[in-house]
């Protein structure tokens, strides 16, 4: 079993770096979204950055993605 403490990660959006902590089952979750898609997963964190309103931060804004991702697959 994974801790469910978020772990901070860095990515790169349009060349600046940036921290997110999520939880390590969001964190593969995430990467596996990237992987199917065919996209690093700073292409993916940068498509999210870009969509998501400016009243969210980016780490709730890619686990409401995560969840969206599988909701629709269910």
């Amino acid at each position: 079993m994974t801790s469910s403490r978020p772990v901070k990660r860095s990515l790169s959006l349009h060349g600046h770096r940036t921290s997110v902590s999520l939880e390590e089952e969001f964190w593969e979750a995430f990467r596996d979204i990237a992987r199917d898609r065919g996209v690093a997963l700073n292409a993916l964190a940068a498509e999210i950055d870009e969509s998501r309103g400016m009243d969210s931060g980016l780490a709730s804004a890619i686990r409401l993605y995560v969840l969206r991702h599988y909701r629709q697959r269910a």
